[in-house]
């Protein structure tokens, strides 16, 4: 059976053969498409849970940082090369860091021993990410394995950055360490993975440290079975895993668990993500066959059978003028889009301040119960975990209402007498949350010891002088112990009034601060959210367009040939009636090589390879 490149290259021959540049130009992306095919996987927890440990032992290099006092806050993006090699990818210009424009970054050539620390190091948070590839069995395929930020602990802007990628994953491993059960956030990333990517997996980490980890592995299958979640989840060292590799021990390989992981990604990630590829490409070869046989088919038969040329000629006028009408009818979808994305706007943006209304008051309720000036790092430490949570939940909803509105138009088009679509494929939208500033500091409310004499000091003088001039009256010094008793009792009152009213003034400060800083998240989470679906409306709009125009130019070439065939001479009519039938067998037989290549099953994965260093 022929391969799929051999497929596209006899396409690709075909359209040049008919003129068909529109077509040559999509078979051309689908070419590209097929020759760098990717299969990305994301690597996704809460900080310190081991994701850059695990992506070192699948990769089996150090590419990742790892160290007890360094978080992961740039993506690593390891996949499949000739040789190794990395490079950094930073921003040009004033952009936006993480802008995922090719255009608008630029690639920094590295070592690949010296990633780990430089994204780690100092200026890591003006890089967009680092690129890493290396020759290995696992990566074969176009697998890509992404080191992502930990989800909660650095931020909202970090926290985004990794759920924005969610919808662009073929699957998600979501890592969590033995030493404890799935926490509250960890489901919710889990939620969050499960609501926008086809394949999810769980990992427990660091078996090797945690002599407990079977019972926290089953307690996380009874997590996932009460949510009602069909995950499978893997116990892995890392650390062993690694050793392994370093000392070729097969024991100390399965004993790793990273074996059986690896299997999974080639089985069931890699393999669902070449199936699907090949629909893709079948879909794709499968109409440009149809477009070209059209034109091709129509003209021989008025050449064969001149008696039906007018029924020939009225029966693609008639389909003609169908696609027209259709193309005049493209306002229903295009209003069902331009409707929809207006009334999506208005509700990211109602749903975002809805969500920030409900972190102010649970804020105050926090900044009413405790002081904020002592407690103001924790209070910031809760304000980012509980905005990062707010945003990933708009942001999943966001994205759902965005593939229901693709699906809408696209039914819409369909019952306006559109033809087949393909699969529609957004990519990222450039993260515009890296400007977003950081929670401000606020009076502390620490005094000096020499604030608070001078504090006392102020509200005591008063009561002594005022007691002291009354006890004159009967014969007592102006400082008596009657003055002095007052002038305490005085000065402690002040000094109680003024700690409340410092404290007043912390509070007033902290849910200004509180306010200000949510209002800067929803103007950029909300900006990034509506650049996401204006990505997603012109896509689409872009995707039935060109797929109408395919057809209408198929049908307007039928057309054409069909006329051009009843003014040619007679003599002239076997050499054309000869190229047209060889041409139609090329045709045909293509379309029979791509049946066959539907039908084909899927290639087996190859055999998991033990812990012996790739090449």
């Amino acid at each position: 059976m022929l391969t799929p490149e051999q497929l596209v290259d006899r396409a690709l021959a075909l359209a040049e053969e008919c003129e068909r540049p529109d077509l040559h130009r999509r078979l051309t992306l689908v070419r590209r498409r097929h020759a760098a095919p990717s299969v990305r996987v994301l690597v996704v927890g809460e900080p310190k849970q081991g994701k850059s440990s695990l992506v070192n032992a699948l990769a089996g290099a150090p590419v990742c940082p790892v160290a007890d006092d360094v978080a992961t806050v740039v993506p690593t993006v390891v996949r499949a090369g000739d040789a190794p090699r990395a490079a950094l990818v930073r921003p040009v210009g004033p952009g936006p860091t993480g802008s995922g424009d090719d255009e608008a970054v630029e690639r920094v050539p590295v070592p690949v021993e010296t990633v780990a620390a430089r994204t780690s190091g100092p200026g890591a948070e003006r890089l967009v990410r680092a690129e890493v590839e290396l020759p290995r069995k696992l990566l074969e395929g176009g697998l890509e394995l992404v080191d992502t930020a930990g989800v909660g602990g650095l931020g909202v802007a970090h926290s985004l950055t990794t759920v924005d990628l969610l919808p662009t994953a073929d699957a998600v491993l979501l890592v969590s360490d033995a030493s404890q059960e799935f926490t509250v956030p960890e489901m919710a990333v889990l939620e969050h993975a499960a609501a926008l990517c086809p394949t999810v997996v769980c990992v427990l980490t660091k078996t090797d440290a945690c002599p407990d980890w079977r019972q926290v592995a089953d307690l996380d299958r009874a997590h996932l079975q009460r949510r009602g979640h069909d995950v499978p989840l893997f116990a892995v060292s890392s650390t062993l895993a690694l050793l392994a590799l370093q000392h070729r021990d097969r024991e100390l390989h399965e004993e790793s668990g990273i074996g059986a992981l690896v299997t999974h990604l080639r089985e069931q990630v890699a393999g669902r993500a070449a199936t699907l590829a090949r629909r893709s490409l079948v879909h794709d070869l499968t109409a440009v066959t149809g477009h070209l046989a059209l034109a091709t088919r129509s003209e021989l038969q008025t050449l064969e059978d001149p008696s039906s040329r007018e029924a020939l000629l009225e029966q693609l006028e008639e389909a003609r003028a169908a696609v027209d009408e259709q193309r005049r009818r493209s306002s229903r979808w295009q209003q069902v889009l331009a409707d929809g994305v207006t009334d999506l706007v208005a509700d990211i943006d109602h749903d975002l301040r809805d969500r920030s209304r409900v972190v102010v008051r649970e804020a105050e309720e926090v900044i009413t119960a405790r002081d904020p000036g002592p407690a103001w790092p924790e209070i910031t430490e809760w304000l980012d975990r509980r905005v990062a949570a707010a945003v990933a939940d708009s942001y999943v909803w966001a994205e759902q209402r965005s593939q229901w509105l693709a699906e809408r138009v696209v039914e819409q088009f369909a019952r306006d007498g559109g033809v087949a679509t393909p699969a529609l494929r957004v990519g990222a939208a450039a993260e515009a949350l890296d400007a977003l500033v950081e929670v401000p500091d606020i009076d502390p409310g620490d005094t000096t010891l020499r604030e608070r004499v001078l504090i006392g000091l102020r509200g005591s003088y008063t009561g002594v002088l005022m007691t002291g001039l009354v006890t004159s009256l009967a014969g007592l010094a102006i400082i008596n112990p009657f003055s002095l008793a007052a002038g305490v009792l005085l000065g402690r009152k002040a000094y109680n009034d003024d700690a409340r009213q410092r404290r007043q003034r912390r509070e007033s400060e902290a849910r200004t601060v509180v306010r200000r800083h949510l209002d800067e998240v929803v103007f950029q989470v909300g900006k990034h959210l509506k650049d996401r679906l204006r990505t997603v409306q012109r896509t689409l709009r872009d995707l039935i367009t060109d797929t109408t125009d395919e057809t209408a130019r198929s049908l307007a070439d039928a057309v054409r040939a069909a006329q051009r065939s009843t003014k040619e001479a007679t003599a002239g009519q076997d050499a054309r009636v000869r190229v047209l039938r060889a041409r139609l067998d090329r045709i045909d037989r293509l379309a029979a090589d791509v049946r066959r290549l539907d039908r084909a099953p899927a290639a087996a994965p190859a055999a998991v390879p033990g812990p012996v260093p790739a090449r």
